[in-house]
């Protein structure tokens, strides 16, 4: 097997690994491989390796220039990471997010700049996304059913971890659902019938976890991905009405199953969503308003990496993070911290922006919808270290960067 496969069995198995890489968390709430003798992400990342060195050397690749700030930022961010770590309090939060951010993140970063780059690999691993979702969607409606907890296993065993994992479906099923509407957009004929039972399929998984950020992410990818592809294509009328149809198809939605006697007990995302404010404490606006005034209080270099639990209150332990990646940036970071972060994930979506003309209106519509998701939890839930954002802004990135085929 050759780099030139790539349209066939090489960029559908670098796809499909690519794809389990990046939701591997999601992957192992599944029947059978929560109990895999081995890591799910190694596994995933020690069969796309040799994949990817393959793509790399089969290709020629074009960098366009304009992706010099965004990545030199990204390693500057990092390396001021590292610095921090040293007058940073913390010895657990450190010592589990620093190697993440370190040896995974600019890992994750490169592989989602050759898949993004790749046109054939980024179709394939879009749709394994979307096969990552319905499977991770029907286990997580089966559990609930049930009455089983399968995302994280046994009720009361780890609540932090069902916590996560729910959250990492939701994202899951969100991305996947993205990636749906996309083909929705852009098929004809019957194939449109199926990609629409698809997407309502992952619009009705998505109210079952319980991540109201999940349903946000699904709501853009599957709302502006599509538009995107349409404006691009020069239809901004269409693009117009796709994103017009799509929030009255929501809303109509949500006042339907609303208005089903016993519907929201049984759907947790609608519970959360629409229960009883009084009910539950907003913790994201507490943390928020905690990583602004330790951010002052730290300024200008900021508390160090993975100090801001202890200064907050919370004790050496990651789960009370920002839950903002900016405000961590800046908590942890100080200015510093904040004005490479910008510069390095701002940048990136503004490198995606600039770029995203020049490109082929199906791969940049992908992208968006693989992306939007991932963005919107960056900004409520995850910190720094989580590897799914930085194989993201690999995605982003690659809208500036092209692949040829090599002539020898």
């Amino acid at each position: 097997m050759t780099a030139r496969a790539g349209p066939g069995l090489l960029a559908a198995a670098a796809g499909l690994l690519a794809a389990v890489l990046q939701f591997a968390g999601a992957l192992k709430s599944l029947p059978g491989l929560a109990v895999l003798p081995l890591d799910l992400t190694l596994l995933a990342a020690l069969g796309l390796l040799p994949l990817l060195g393959l793509l790399a050397v089969g290709r020629a690749w074009v960098l366009r220039p304009v992706l010099a700030g965004s990545l030199l930022a990204a390693a500057l961010l990092l390396l001021w990471l590292v610095l921090a770590g040293g007058w940073s309090a913390s010895r657990a939060v450190l010592a589990e997010k620093l190697p993440q951010l370190v040896l995974l993140g600019p890992a994750m970063l490169l592989a989602g700049l050759l898949v993004g780059a790749e046109e054939a690999v980024l179709r394939r691993f879009a749709l394994a996304v979307v096969g990552i979702g319905l499977l991770v969607g029907a286990a997580t409606a089966w559990g609930v059913a049930s009455g089983q907890v399968v995302l994280g296993g046994a009720v009361g065993a780890d609540p932090e971890r069902l916590r996560v994992q729910y959250q990492l479906a939701g994202l899951a099923i969100a991305c996947g659902g993205g990636v749906a509407a996309v083909r929705l957009a852009e098929g004809g004929g019957a194939g449109r019938l199926t990609w629409l039972a698809v997407l309502l399929a992952l619009a009705a998984a998505v109210l079952v976890p319980g991540g109201r950020a999940a349903l946000l992410g699904l709501g853009l990818g599957a709302a502006g991905a599509p538009a995107l592809l349409l404006a691009l294509r020069g239809r901004a009328g269409a693009a117009l009405g796709w994103l017009a149809g799509m929030a009255l198809l929501g809303a109509g939605g949500l006042a339907a199953l609303l208005a089903l006697p016993g519907a929201e007990p049984g759907l947790r995302t609608l519970e959360r969503l629409f229960g009883d404010p009084a009910t539950a404490t907003p913790a994201r606006l507490i943390l928020w308003g905690e990583a602004l005034r330790w951010a002052g209080l730290a300024a200008p270099w900021g508390l160090g990496t993975g100090g801001f639990t202890l200064a907050a209150g919370s004790g050496d332990a990651r789960a009370l993070h920002p839950h903002n990646h900016a405000l961590e940036a800046l908590a942890e970071g100080g200015l510093p911290g904040l004005l490479l972060w910008l510069l390095a994930f701002g940048g990136g979506a503004l490198v995606a922006l600039r770029e995203m003309r020049r490109v082929a209106p199906g791969r940049a519509a992908r992208i968006a919808a693989l992306t939007l998701p991932v963005a919107l939890t960056a900004m409520v839930s995850t910190d720094l270290g989580n590897r799914m954002v930085w194989f993201g802004l690999g995605l982003l990135l690659s809208l500036a960067v092209e692949a040829r085929p090599r002539h020898v």
